[in-house]
């Protein structure tokens, strides 16, 4: 493929995504983040292609370029998709903290020692 052909194809798939994006609800936005995990598996892939057919640098530096932002949406997506459904699952106990011993205050083994103490 040709540099113009390339940059047609980035600037049209920037097109479609944000007319897509822009037309969901906010409310709909964190149920279809594990689907927007699979689009970003397509741009993974889309960068694979463009850098497997690429005949020069700008080719390979776009397909490159399509890989690390793919990489990292994707393992985004995964950490806000698992964070999400932490929320849904069943709340995590915290554990109690233990209650301090204070010196000066009785415990079993100062109460065996006064009354030795005063039996003597």
């Amino acid at each position: 493929m040709d540099l113009v052909t390339e940059i047609t194809i980035l600037v049209l798939a920037v097109f479609v995504g944000f007319e897509v994006i822009s037309k969901v609800p906010t409310t709909l936005h964190t149920p279809l983040m594990s689907q927007t995990n699979a689009i970003h598996g397509i741009v993974l892939l889309g960068g694979l292609i463009v850098v497997g057919y690429a005949d020069d640098f700008v080719g390979e530096l776009i397909g490159f370029i399509a890989i690390v932002f793919g990489t990292i949406n994707i393992v985004g997506g995964f950490m806000v998709t698992d964070r999400m459904l932490e929320m849904f699952g069943p709340k995590k106990k915290k554990p109690e903290p233990a209650e301090p011993i204070v010196a000066g205050e009785g415990s079993a083994s100062d109460a065996a020692a006064d009354s030795t103490e005063a039996g003597s």
